[in-house]
């Protein structure tokens, strides 16, 4: 496990990150890679959204640019308090501090799920993809933003003692244990230079024969500030 896949390491690296999260992401996922993801998923009509590590809202931003009910979720409070001061009490996005690997949301409460920039910071990806899964209606879409292997090997023993790097290959083990079927991978990079994201759009397994429309609006989890520390 790399030092960043503890969780309260990874909390403590993004308490002082949060300062200057956006002014560095750019580097690594720039506006442009965000707009060819969103290409790439089908929002429908009416689509309720959760963005799982939602940080200090990157993702968020474009996910409001295709969707009016929009949730975020992260374990970091002190990047949800840079999420809240860009959007305040937005009416078309609430944010709640949780775990992406114990998601507080009922079954099928998504149509869209996206992460970006977290499953390299879980310890168990696997159970944060089904976790994904679970939380999305059948037929609906995940996508899945994560640091691509690098190619050289010191490169590659250093991703390999920070956090989770991986490539398709590992990108199709983990998918396919998580319960997916199908699902497609493409990689993407803000410069030559910069290091490349591998990006995973998965669709949930079933169908929307039999699912309950009239069922409550709210996905049964209770908005709310982050919590002070």
């Amino acid at each position: 496990m790399g030092i960043l896949e503890d969780k309260s390491n990874a909390r403590l690296f993004y308490k002082y990150l949060s300062k200057v999260y956006d002014r560095i992401n750019s580097f690594n996922w720039n506006e442009e890679m965000r707009a060819e993801a969103l290409s790439w998923l089908e929002f429908g009509d009416d689509p309720r959204v959760l963005d799982v590590g939602c940080g200090t809202g990157f993702g968020t931003e474009g996910l409001l640019e295709h969707a009016d009910d929009v949730h975020g979720l992260d374990q970091s409070v002190h990047q949800m308090e840079k999420a809240f001061e860009k959007f305040g009490k937005h009416d078309r996005v609430n944010f709640y501090r949780g775990d992406a690997e114990r998601l507080p949301f009922r079954d099928d409460a998504f149509d869209v799920v996206w992460s970006s920039g977290s499953i390299e910071y879980w310890p168990n990806p696997v159970e944060g993809l089904r976790e994904l899964r679970r939380v999305a209606k059948p037929g609906g879409q995940v996508l899945v933003v994560g640091p691509d292997y690098p190619h050289n090997p010191i490169l590659q023993r250093v991703a390999d003692a920070i956090m989770l790097f991986y490539d398709a290959d590992e990108a199709d083990r983990m998918f396919e244990a998580a319960g997916y079927e199908e699902f497609e991978h493409h990689i993407q990079q803000a410069t030559p230079q910069s290091p490349r994201a591998i990006t995973t759009v998965a669709r949930v397994p079933g169908s929307d024969e039999g699912v309950d429309e009239s069922a409550s609006s709210a996905p049964d989890a209770d908005p709310s500030a982050p919590d002070a520390e």
